[in-house]
């Protein structure tokens, strides 16, 4: 059978982009609650700087075989589906986080996250319900969300642990991950891949595997594919490293309390509520992603040196500014770049290689992080970002000069 899938009328696709938008600030604040309990909860259970990487690179090798499984499963089932099940493995996340009284449960808890999956499932959406030329634009607006989150996560999750401890802050993130599973069934529809033309009926489609590898594996085929995932890894690695381990650095160098921490965290959101509401759509409209992938990865480099001298919070949070400009702006274009590598009918399994990367980010970084902070300072995290992606910056550069002289 060949024919078209419904297609929604703009007021019912607004509607549904705004709810994803609420669900992502949720999901992120009920994250960031989760980041203001786990050191403190490790660093209580008798876990040391080395160990509490192993605690990252585990959820990192989860999250990095689950994410492609995941977007296939959602380009299979759909949004509905997909994003039931993310929210589901969250509640189950923080319940177990909630008894954790020992460190095995501290790993056991982290088991889910190969389902927690709420960002890459709510960025399909966006995308198969915008039109291409304005991806970007959208897809900043859920780092708006993620901003909010941050603050509201990190600064409700601060006060909770201090007040009530880690188990009662793990049964609001509970609770809360409730109430976006609700909003999911009651917003989210069944698919949303109204964009693209089906060949093939219902039960076809459903009938292939979610773990047919040679499928998820046929996407580096598309033109610029792979470049674009080997630039996402090696440039994105360095920043990595520093992210997962500024918990360790704000604990152990800059000594901060968990209140404190949450005000940092918030300070974080703050900034980058700023850049994703204000500044990315600007950009995006003015200049070639090309181009601004290209300050991205040159702005990561100056932030890698700054970060490597940095001698107080006040230091720390003069970087955080361009830090944030850079992540945010490289993460948006690269992976609007990488959607429109592929049919609509592939954004979700793309979206999913996209959160592998960044699993595989988590997975070596806290075991790399740990092993330069311990042997060479947390300076050296900062030389090695600036001298990485700085070759890969002018990398591209070069190529990119090549490619203008070519069609010239």
């Amino acid at each position: 059978m060949t024919g078209k899938r419904e297609v929604l009328d703009e007021p019912k696709r607004r509607t549904i982009i705004h709810a994803v938008y609420l669900i992502t600030a949720l999901d992120v604040t009920w994250m960031f609650l989760q980041f203001s309990i786990t050191p403190f909860l490790a660093k209580k259970l008798g876990f040391d700087t080395l160990w509490f990487g192993y605690l990252q690179t585990t959820v990192g090798i989860i999250q990095l075989f689950g994410g492609p499984l995941f977007g296939r499963y959602a380009d299979l089932f759909g949004a509905r589906v997909a994003l039931s099940l993310a929210c589901s493995a969250t509640v189950v996340f923080f319940l177990l986080l909630a008894i954790a009284e020992n460190p095995l449960m501290l790993f056991i808890h982290k088991i889910p996250t190969v389902f927690m999956h709420v960002l890459p499932a709510s960025q399909m959406v966006v995308a198969d319900l915008t039109e291409p030329e304005k991806r970007a634009d959208a897809l900043s607006k859920l780092g708006l969300c993620f901003g909010i989150g941050i603050i509201a996560g990190s600064t409700l999750g601060g006060h909770l642990t201090k007040q009530y401890g880690e188990s009662f802050a793990a049964c609001v993130g509970a609770a809360g991950s409730v109430f976006s599973l609700l909003l999911v069934l009651k917003f989210i529809p069944k698919t949303t891949k109204f964009q693209a033309p089906t060949t093939q009926t219902e039960g076809e489609n459903k009938s292939k595997s979610v773990f047919n590898v040679g499928e998820i594996k046929k996407l580096m085929e598309y033109p610029g594919v792979t470049l674009k995932f080997v630039v996402k890894i090696v440039a994105g690695l360095p920043s990595g490293i520093f992210q997962v381990m500024f918990s360790v650095i704000a604990l152990e160098i800059f000594e901060l309390q968990p209140e404190q921490n949450g005000y940092l965290m918030a300070f974080f959101g703050i900034v980058q509520m700023v850049i994703q509401g204000g500044v990315l759509g600007r950009l995006t409209q003015k200049y070639s992603e090309s181009s601004l992938l290209l300050l991205s990865i040159g702005l990561s480099s100056l932030v890698g040196l700054g970060q490597a001298y940095m001698q107080s919070v006040l230091h720390l949070c003069l970087t955080i500014i361009p830090m944030m400009l850079s992540i945010s702006l490289f993460n948006v274009i690269i992976d609007s770049m990488l959607t429109k590598s592929v049919p609509s009918s592939e954004t979700g399994t793309m979206l999913g290689l996209c959160s592998s990367v960044q699993s595989l980010l988590r997975t070596v970084g806290p075991t790399v992080g740990g092993f330069l902070y311990v042997n060479y300072g947390y300076s050296s995290i900062g030389i090695i970002q600036f001298l990485v992606n700085i070759a890969v910056f002018v990398y591209l550069w070069h190529r990119q000069l090549k490619t203008e002289e070519h069609n010239q």
